[in-house]
This record gives structure tokens, C-alpha cells and sequence, in this order.
């Protein structure tokens, strides 16, 4: 596949995407998760009909073209688009599960909100750590990393590995991990990310999420402790 036609196909979908701009949606999603991305103002339904079309177009590419595909629609820098590649990578597991860890940074290149930082590891990162297929030291270098995205991505990995609807099964050992790293992290992106993280937790160990709490009261952000402790005693986030 030449390098022109993939990125004729890239353009084509934004070009699709752009056909169902809803400029209400576009306004007011601006401040909801302000990026440097163009907002399209595209909702997700119709994000995923635009999937279905390029999908069945790309059918008979291979896994090579189609992951350098997501890698031009990426470039092309919009919201949608972004969410677009990802979720055109996560549908078709040959290529999902042949990225390598540095396939996958150069993927999250240029996260800059929380839209794109979970739809990028619920849908990719979260699915290869799951599997194994990413390490735990790989996990916990972006814990470790300066930029608050991949500190929040690591964290928004653990949902696969815990919530059924996203395919996991349980693992608390590496959830709690990752959570240790980061239980001081006062950054909202990341303190929204524990809290989203420790409450997932709760379906397999609600003991596990219990003792966390106990052992990092004084460190934790009010929002995780007031968030999880909600969750474990009513069900809700919110408590009510």
C-alpha cells in the first residue's frame, strides 16, 4: 500500500467525521475537554458509524496498512479522529495484540485530554497490559513520567483489567501497583484517574480498596477518598 493512498484514506475519514459535526456538541464539549485537538463536535454513535464504513473499506489491508492508517488519521489532529484510530486498531486484535511497547507510545503521542488518554487505554494499552503483551515496567514508567496524560494513562489502564464490560477478569496485585505510585498525586487529571481506578477495583476486592484507603489517608486527594468511600458504602460515586 503506498504511502499517498493511506493518507487519501485518512482524510477521507475526518472527512467523515466532519459530516456529522453537531456545532451545539462542538461548543459545548470545548472547555469539557480542552485540547490543542480540533473538536469536530462529533458524538460517539456517529464516530462509530464512520468506524463501521472504514473498517469494511480496509477489510482486505493488511494489519501493517491499517496501523498506518490510524497513525495518519492521528496526524491529521482532531478529537475524533484520535478516538477514531484507536478504536480502528482495538477492532482488529492480529494487530492490537502484534503492537510492540513502542508501536503503542508512538500511538499516545500528543494525548492532551482525558477523552483521548482513556479511550487510549481502555482500548489499547489497558488490552495489551491485560494480556501481558505490555509489561508492568512499562506501565510504571508512564506512572513515573513527568506529563500528567501518561501518569493518568497508566492509571486508566487498570479498567481492563478489572471491569468486565472491558474484558478483564480481576487483578489487584497490579492495579494496587500502579495506585501506590501515584496515591499522592494532587494533579486532577490523575486524582479523577486513582478514583476511576480504585472504584473499578472495588467488584473484585472492596477488602483490597478498603485497606488502600486506610494505609494513604493522609496522602490521597479529597475527591479519591470522598469519591471511593461513596462507592463502597452506597454504590454510587456521587452517594446519593
Amino acid at each position: 500500500m503506498t504511502s499517498g493512498r493511506i493518507r487519501t484514506r485518512a482524510r477521507r475519514a475526518i472527512a467523515d467525521l466532519r459530516g456529522f459535526t453537531n456545532p451545539e456538541r462542538q461548543a459545548a464539549t470545548l472547555n469539557y475537554f480542552p485540547s490543542a485537538m480540533e473538536n469536530l463536535g462529533v458524538a460517539v454513535p456517529d464516530i462509530r458509524k464512520v468506524l463501521r464504513a472504514t473498517r469494511k473499506d480496509v477489510r482486505e489491508w493488511s494489519d501493517d496498512d491499517v496501523h498506518a492508517l490510524a497513525l495518519a488519521i492521528i496526524g491529521e489532529a482532531t478529537l475524533e479522529g484520535r478516538q477514531l484510530a484507536y478504536e480502528l486498531i482495538a477492532s482488529r486484535k492480529s494487530l492490537l495484540l502484534a503492537l510492540k511497547a513502542a508501536d503503542v507510545k508512538r500511538l499516545g503521542k500528543g494525548m492532551d485530554n482525558w477523552v483521548s488518554t482513556d479511550v487510549f487505554s481502555c482500548a489499547i494499552a489497558g488490552q495489551l497490559w491485560r494480556e501481558r503483551v505490555l509489561s508492568d515496567a512499562e506501565i510504571l514508567r508512564w506512572a513515573r513520567s513527568r506529563d500528567r496524560w501518561w501518569r493518568r494513562a497508566s492509571l486508566a489502564s487498570t479498567i481492563p483489567l478489572n471491569m468486565q464490560s472491558r474484558g478483564g477478569y480481576g487483578d489487584v496485585e497490579r492495579t494496587l501497583i500502579v495506585c501506590e505510585l501515584l496515591a499522592a498525586d494532587q494533579e486532577e487529571m490523575v486524582a479523577k484517574a486513582l478514583s476511576w481506578a480504585l472504584r473499578s477495583l472495588i467488584a473484585v476486592s472492596a477488602v483490597a480498596v478498603e485497606n488502600f484507603l486506610a494505609e494513604h489517608d493522609d496522602v490521597i486527594a479529597a475527591r479519591v477518598r470522598r469519591e471511593v468511600r461513596n462507592k463502597l458504602e452506597t454504590g454510587r460515586k456521587s452517594g446519593a
